[in-house]
């Protein structure tokens, strides 16, 4: 088995084809806001977002594997892959019971299939959990879970679509160590996602702890970001409605490590909160305001982390 890493070099993204927004998410996902462009210009301005996020990544020297949606079934969200899917280095693929209807449709086993016919990606076992849904509980991938790959660590703020067991199950079978909390935004709402007020890197840590509600849960969050060599920055809540939680490491094959995130987060930075990030990565911000306002999801959402072994990889080893 390779190496764990904590940064990817390769990426799966979904170009979309009817991008939209989707009133069936917005009712806990309170990130998103109505706007007032016609179907058409959504998607046209979505696209154009996309294709060039995938032109800065690829400019960087970082692997981009990007597929094209499918016109029906009719999936808004698809842009954002990392909620039904997740990559393990061990050769692993977990598919994930999702909260929303139209949601659902996004799983498509083709794609899995390409990556491995088309772009020699090993693929040894597929765990699929979607029957969780059918007694409503959810786990949506790395939009829920953020994943410490060195130290085996999984946090996770806990909402409707983080169920605590099915959390814990999918810890379990992967050797992981959960740390859950409850975490809710400045009306009492609880975050519907944990990877839009938490980014891991290697050695540092994105976070917006003020609205964790448990006050040992955030002590034993914090010491084990500590215990773990991870330099934490701080972030208001501010910051994280501009997406500066919502990012991600990456590396290229040439040891270069960078952290992707869209422009209005990097903007909301402070000088010093920058300074401390560039010891360990170059800031590589996004345009992508049309995709954040319509549907509440942001830079690392539309990214999902390729971590399997390349086939060619296996036989030298």
């Amino acid at each position: 088995m390779q190496k764990e890493i904590q940064a990817a070099q390769a990426v799966l993204m979904i170009r979309p084809v009817r991008f939209g927004f989707n009133a069936e998410t917005a009712v806990d996902n309170h990130f998103q806001h109505q706007c007032q462009l016609t179907d058409a210009e959504m998607q046209a301005r979505a696209l154009k977002e996309f294709n060039n996020y995938v032109a800065i990544l690829e400019s960087k020297g970082i692997e981009v594997v990007a597929i094209d949606d499918t016109p029906e079934p009719h999936t808004p969200d698809s842009i954002f892959p990392n909620n039904w899917v997740s990559f393990h280095s061990d050769g692993t693929v977990i598919v994930y019971p999702m909260a929303a209807l139209d949601r659902r449709e996004e799983r498509r086993e083709d794609i899995l299939w390409d990556l491995e016919r088309k772009y020699g990606y090993h693929v040894k076992r597929i765990i699929d959990i979607t029957k969780e849904e059918e007694y409503g509980r959810f786990l949506e991938a790395t939009g829920s879970m953020i994943f410490d790959y060195i130290n085996k660590i999984v946090y996770a703020c806990i909402s409707k679509r983080t169920n605590r067991d099915v959390l814990n199950k999918v810890a379990k079978e992967l050797g992981y160590t959960v740390h859950a909390f409850e975490d809710v935004d400045n009306e009492g709402v609880d975050i519907y996602h944990t990877n839009v007020i938490m980014c891991l890197g290697e050695k540092f840590a994105l976070l917006w702890a003020e609205g964790i509600q448990n006050p040992q849960e955030k002590e034993e969050l914090l010491k084990s970001l500590e215990e773990t060599n991870h330099e934490v920055i701080f972030l208001t809540f501010d910051q994280i409605q501009k997406f500066a939680g919502n990012a991600l490491e990456l590396a290229n094959k040439k040891g270069e490590r960078f952290l992707v995130m869209a422009d209005t987060g990097v903007d909301s930075l402070t000088e010093d909160q920058k300074k401390r990030l560039s010891k360990y990565v170059e800031l590589l911000p996004v345009p992508l305001d049309t995709i954040e306002g319509a549907e509440g999801g942001s830079a690392r959402c539309m990214i999902c982390d390729i971590r399997l072994p390349k086939k060619s990889q296996e036989q030298n080893e």
